[in-house]
């Protein structure tokens, strides 16, 4: 399930694409301001070489000095070609940031939204796997004119309880429907798939000579599949990367919501009161979070920069790690955007971010930062938190 701490990593994952994207927009910026500024290979005037080179390093300092305007405040005495490519260059730079912002915006919705399809798709394969074990006994049967029989535990996958019980299960009938689950078009990748890696697997040997397996048998291998093959061999995986372009970061939520049906098989009596795992408690609540949290973060990012370089005197921002920077300004804004959060959970969750996303000294510095702003801010009145257990604001 998404809970809030993974939605956390999501919104600062999101957040560093978007601070690689600016990065990339700046320097495509530079590359066409200085290439406006190469000689005319063409022309047949003599070419002033170096004061070329010089206007198009003046042009990139107005550039830079100006990035937060769409006018240049400070251009007056320079000639009309350097203002027109500096005012060109900061257009198209905010223009490539307007366009890579949407699409992040869009993207980190639709994959986290994406996430039950994934999982479907999942237990399809081991549905499809159950269904190509009783086509292929079919096939054999009819190529031998019935001759053929099934040698013990051939048919097991055939006979899968757990899958027949999803096949008559209403609820995921549906959900198929609604997320648009169907691999009718991965028949041959199935058929390779079960011979080239299910049926040689020790665990799918075992279970073939069991004579009559438990319902507890049948999740087991169902279980073991899951985890050992279809979310570890890199060929199967490979049809969830081209699904997903956040693969790396949904898989492990993927795979726990997988088995989680199977698990609430075993707690269901019947298929018609079985349920499918929720994405989140309360998704939509939790969406309103993760695009505040994101949205939020970039619009106050110039001023916790102000904040931060407040706090760092000695060191220069810039320096300050990319990762770093981003995790303290998702931090402020949670603190002084979300009053029902706790002003040490805020601390604690980000603290851990910094642990497994930024540098080993991280964890002491974004620690310590933290802690001095939140008690400044919050004697300034700028964190206010309300709430059952929120009374002193901590």
């Amino acid at each position: 399930m998404l809970n809030r701490r993974i939605l956390r990593v999501k919104a600062f994952q999101n957040l560093y694409s978007y601070s690689q994207c600016r990065s990339s927009n700046l320097n495509l910026a530079k590359d066409y301001i200085r290439e406006s500024f190469l000689p005319d290979l063409n022309s047949m005037e003599a070419q002033d070489r170096p004061q070329l080179k010089k206007d198009a390093e003046t042009t990139v300092s107005i550039f830079l000095k100006n990035l937060n305007s769409h006018r240049l405040v400070s251009a007056t005495e320079h000639n009309a070609k350097i203002k027109s490519v500096a005012i060109k260059a900061i257009n198209q730079f905010h223009q490539a940031n307007s366009k890579d912002l949407e699409f992040l915006k869009k993207n980190m919705i639709t994959s986290a939204e994406s996430i039950p399809q994934l999982y479907l798709y999942a237990i399809e394969m081991l549905i499809a796997f159950g269904d190509h074990v009783k086509n292929e006994y079919a096939r054999k049967r009819k190529l031998s004119g019935d001759a053929i029989s099934a040698t013990s535990g051939e048919l097991n996958l055939a006979s899968n309880k757990v899958l027949k019980y999803l096949k008559s299960a209403p609820q995921y009938q549906a959900e198929l429907i609604r997320q648009d689950v169907n691999i009718e078009d991965l028949e041959q990748e199935v058929k390779e798939w079960f011979r080239e890696y299910v049926k040689p697997h020790e665990a799918y040997q075992a279970y073939m000579g069991i004579t009559s397996p438990t319902m507890e048998d049948d999740a087991e291998i169902l279980a073991t599949i899951l985890k050992k093959i279809i979310f570890k061999n890199e060929v199967i995986l490979n049809f969830f990367i081209e699904k997903d372009l956040n693969w790396s970061e949904n898989k492990s939520i993927v795979k726990s919501l997988a088995s989680k049906v199977l698990k609430n098989i075993s707690d269901s009596e019947d298929s018609e009161n079985f349920e499918l795992p929720e994405l989140a408690i309360n998704w939509e609540e939790d969406k309103d979070f993760f695009q505040n949290i994101f949205n939020l973060t970039i619009e106050n990012d110039d001023n916790y920069k102000d904040l931060i370089a407040e706090k760092t005197q000695n060191w220069d921002i810039e320096r300050v790690a990319v990762t770093d920077k981003i995790i303290l300004s998702m931090a402020l804004t949670e603190m002084t955007n979300f009053p029902s959060i706790p002003v040490k959970v805020t601390i604690n969750e980000y603290i851990d971010i910094s642990k497994t996303y930024s540098t080993p000294k991280s964890k002491q510095f974004v620690n310590g930062l933290l802690d001095v702003l939140s008690k400044e801010l919050t004697e300034s009145g700028k964190i206010q938190k309300s709430g059952r257990g929120l009374i002193d604001n901590k």
